[in-house]
């Protein structure tokens, strides 16, 4: 049985009723862009992840363009103190590719932040309150791993009523076959569409 789609109509540039931001019924997230990439496996998944983040930046600009919302859904590292700009130092300091993520994918002024202490966007967040308030329907799901954090913020969002897409080239895993496993579980189990960042239609209803 599908879940139900409980959250309200938007028309992506209105303000949303008592809280100051636009309405936006497609939104994109970004997940762990903002990354130290201090983990096992990391060298693995580097320089796939560079190529993500400019797929990523093409993506946001697009958003941008068309007034859909853009929130970066990052995990704390295990700093529950860390704001963006600590995490941003902390990735221009690693240098190498962490560095260049931050150089591709900095925050924008409009662009909102939730911090995540695990891998779902939606475990012990306020994100799912926050995607209410916009009015969203639609998301819109890149960053790293395509086989873990994306997965789960993915599967988490479907069963909360959320369509999902996921442009594939706006992900990266340790392994092209990971990824390219994980991309089609979203498919199937999901009904997730996954598609090249220029295919991302945001204002496909």
């Amino acid at each position: 049985m599908a879940p139900s789609r409980r959250h309200s109509r938007a028309i992506d540039g209105e303000t949303a009723s008592g809280t100051g931001m636009p309405r936006s019924r497609r939104v994109l997230l970004l997940v762990d862009f903002i990354n130290p990439l201090r983990f096992e496996g990391a060298k693995d998944i580097a320089d796939a992840a560079v190529e993500a983040a400019r797929a990523t930046a093409r993506l946001r600009a697009q958003c941008h363009a068309e007034g859909a919302c853009v929130i970066y859904v990052n995990d704390n590292f295990g700093q529950w103190r860390s704001d963006v700009q600590t995490l941003l130092r902390e990735c221009r300091k690693a240098g190498g590719a962490a560095a260049e993520l931050a150089r591709l994918l900095p925050p924008a002024k409009a662009d909102l932040l939730i911090l995540k202490p695990r891998h779902s966007g939606f475990y012990a967040t306020p994100l799912d309150l926050l995607l209410e308030q916009l009015g969203a329907k639609d998301l819109v799901i890149a960053g790293l791993a395509t086989d873990y954090c994306v997965k789960c913020t993915a599967m988490d969002a479907y069963v909360r009523g959320y369509r999902v897409a996921v442009p594939a080239d706006c992900t990266a895993a340790e392994s092209e076959q990971r990824k390219e496993a994980a991309l089609a579980w979203m498919k199937e189990a999901l009904k997730a569409r996954i598609t090249p960042d220029r295919r991302a239609r945001l204002g496909r209803s």
